[in-house]
């Protein structure tokens, strides 16, 4: 026998036992966003590298070690994106959205990085990106803030995600802070690990994000960015802290806190939890100016962030219960010749007639005995009996397949009216 063909190391499937809690975060996720004005955008999944080279910056980890990238038929090389920003102000860029107009914006769907695959780590991974442009104003940075708090709320799991803040200032002030940090960590050679003297040389923030326990002495000692901000990066984030105390929003300031992409400025954020272990990030971003020009723009404004859908799912399955919609909630049998006929004809009634509810018809054959076995494992809550003897009486069964009450026969316009009540009361 051959052997079978299995999915690509970091790669995985989505079963259907798993779908409805993806399907669950994902409405109330489009609903939230809704309520904000957002708008969604589709964007390509693979990009010119270029793109990548420019705007995550050749010497990082991602470009470096962790890209899917091609030379396709025609010599270009092209890469499957590893992030969403990029490639959507590319397309910002390309058709003139950002030419005096404000935008928000979000977009869904698979990244690919080639990193050693883990529990909310894999090498193709689903994101969500919400990204702003055109507003300069902390006022934008807060309604972010706001709308992921929503979102904790309203999937049930705002009690264990907390917010840290940071501001990095503008790129000017961040490189008089990057000449001391550079002083001081060499200053302390001797307590680098290997991948902090490579850091170091190409962007020594990041070291202060290590989480090497045996550098946290060193990293806590370095000198703080917040004491080299100019006045209006002070102004920027202070306003944000004081919408959120305004608001009741709690967030922890993490002055260590940085983005491991060199576009960012002023605003960072993260939401954090305990409960993944190593994993603890759920959801970052952040400001992001310079990138517009960066990649051919006009200056501009831009601040937005990602989450991972699968570290998302993995801290609400820590959640004792999610109301998770059920894949059946009627399921037909059928038992006879004019049955096997009569039923589709009524299913198919039903649907027009109730788009909302979900038929499950059985199509094996079977005795009585093993199709009521089918519908109880379908997870519906009612089974819609045809034989013959209904179908000659204008009739159906209906019986619940979740507590004792017994069997009832009603004629197809009384079963519709069961139903509707059954719906409606839901």
């Amino acid at each position: 026998m051959a052997n079978t063909i299995q999915a690509i190391r970091g790669m995985h499937d989505v079963l259907p036992e798993q779908t409805p809690l993806w399907q669950y975060a994902e409405t109330i996720i489009r609903e939230i966003l809704g309520a904000y004005g957002y708008s969604e955008i589709r964007l390509p999944i693979v990009e010119k590298t270029e793109l990548f080279k420019r705007s995550i910056g050749e010497v990082t980890d991602i470009v470096e070690k962790e890209m899917y990238t091609f030379d396709d038929r025609n010599g270009d090389s092209l890469t499957l994106r590893p992030e969403g920003t990029a490639g959507c102000l590319r397309a910002c860029l390309e058709h003139s959205l950002l030419n005096n107009q404000i935008h928000r914006l979000w977009y869904y769907g698979p990244m690919y990085r080639h990193e050693r695959p883990q529990k909310g780590r894999y090498r193709q991974f689903i994101q969500l990106g919400v990204e702003t442009y055109g507003m300069s104003g902390p006022e934008i940075d807060a309604e972010l803030l706001l709308l992921m708090d929503r979102l904790w709320k309203k999937l049930g799991i705002r009690d264990q995600v907390r917010l840290q803040l940071n501001s990095l200032g503008t790129i000017a002030e961040r490189a008089v802070y990057r000449e001391k940090l550079v002083d001081y960590f060499h200053a302390h050679l001797e307590q680098l690990d290997e991948d902090s003297l490579r850091r170091l040389q190409t962007n020594p923030l990041r070291i202060l994000d290590t989480k090497n326990p045996a550098m946290s002495e060193v990293v806590a000692n370095a000198p703080e960015l917040m004491a080299y901000l100019g006045a209006e990066s002070t102004a920027h984030f202070n306003a944000i802290t004081t919408i959120l105390n305004e608001l009741g929003i709690s967030y922890e300031i993490n002055t260590r806190l940085v983005r491991g992409l060199d576009y960012y400025s002023k605003t960072v954020f993260e939401w954090v939890t305990d409960a993944l272990g190593s994993q603890g990030t759920v959801c970052a971003g952040g400001r992001y100016d310079s990138l517009i020009e960066q990649l051919g723009g006009k200056a501009n404004h831009a601040v937005g962030f990602a989450m991972g859908m699968e570290r998302l799912l993995a801290l609400m399955e820590t959640l004792e219960t999610i109301p998770l919609a059920k894949p059946v909630d009627v399921y037909m049998v059928r038992v006879g010749e004019k049955a096997q006929q009569a039923g589709l004809r009524f299913a198919e009634l039903l649907r027009d007639a109730l788009p909302a509810l979900k038929l499950q018809v059985n199509m094996e054959g079977g005795s009585f005995k093993s199709q009521f076995k089918k519908a109880d494992k379908s997870g519906a809550d009612f089974a819609i009996i045809l034989g013959d003897d209904e179908v000659s009486r204008d009739e159906v069964g209906i019986k619940s397949l979740r507590d004792e009450q017994g069997q009832q026969m009603l004629s197809q316009s009384q079963a519709l009216a069961f139903l509707q009540r059954y719906l409606l009361s839901r």
